[in-house]
């Protein structure tokens, strides 16, 4: 009598599969490299105005690469110009209001836009994306109307409404489109646990959108700090750091702005990198 084992065929173990790698086609070779020429390409003039923030050049003319030296970077050099050091803390009035009104207002927009379906909201959408898509040019000259015609003296209050109205857009466009990607689920199981609207916003809500409010803000403040079109328009007898580089082009560019240049920059890194780490945060 033969048992089931004997009357089975013997089976060999199977050999694991080796997992193929994809090969890279011709054309991702040829995209990814773009992409890099292209990131290159931007890069290269906040490269060299670092490097030449660094040039020990002996006047005011920064062209030539004279050697390396720190002494730019020292506050007796850097506040040489006093003109210079008044359009530089103009500048940063403007923006730091600026970016917290545009914070404030564009967040407030955004959440309405993404959370609720009232009348005349497609307009609203219509007027933010016409004034992301409209010329500087265009902003600024009606805006220069809009204050002649209402008679206000053109100064630091009319630039930082400007910068507030032409950055509030951007901020409510970036909010908008994470509110409607969140759950409504979670809000309202909020408020059966007992939250009141404030601390629902407060504790689920405000947390959730944080990413893009703080990616809307980051933007507003690279809008802000460099305009010079919408400023120039509204300035009065303000100068900010981008309208002094524009005068003082003519007569040679001190190396103190390649300074300032750099340190703005270095900000925007540190902004940028608290956006990813907050980004990271709510993903996880």
């Amino acid at each position: 009598m033969t048992t089931i084992s004997q009357t089975l065929p013997a089976t060999r173990p199977e050999r694991p599969q080796k997992v193929r790698k994809p090969r890279t086609r011709f054309g991702d070779k040829l995209l990814y490299s773009y992409t890099w020429l292209v990131i290159l390409w931007l890069m290269a003039p906040i490269a060299v105005m670092i490097l030449f923030s660094f040039n020990n050049t002996p006047g005011r003319y920064n062209t030539t690469w004279r050697g390396f030296t720190l002494k730019w970077y020292s506050t007796s050099k850097l506040g040489e110009f006093s003109d210079l050091t008044t359009a530089v803390k103009a500048s940063l009035e403007i923006v730091v209001v600026a970016t917290i009104g545009s914070v404030l207002l564009g967040t407030l927009i955004g959440l309405a836009l993404g959370k609720y379906r009232f009348r005349g909201q497609a307009v609203l959408n219509l007027v933010l994306f016409a004034c992301i898509a409209a010329p500087e040019i265009v902003m600024g000259a009606s805006l220069l109307s809009f204050f002649t015609q209402l008679g206000v003296a053109r100064g630091m209050m009319t630039i930082i409404i400007a910068h507030i109205m032409f950055s509030l857009s951007f901020v409510a466009v970036i909010v908008r489109a994470r509110v409607l990607t969140l759950d409504p689920s979670i809000e309202e199981a909020a408020k059966d646990l007992g939250a009141s609207a404030f601390t629902t916003f407060r504790r689920v809500t405000l947390p959730m959108i944080f990413p893009a409010v703080l990616s809307g803000g980051l933007l507003a403040f690279v809008l802000s700090i460099d305009d010079f079109v919408v400023t120039n328009f509204t300035a009065g007898g303000v100068t900010t750091f981008p309208m002094w580089i524009f005068g003082t082009a003519k007569l040679g560019m001190p190396p103190q702005v390649n300074v300032i240049g750099t340190l703005i920059f270095l900000g925007g890194l540190v902004l940028a990198a608290i956006n990813l780490m907050a980004s990271r945060r709510q993903n996880r």
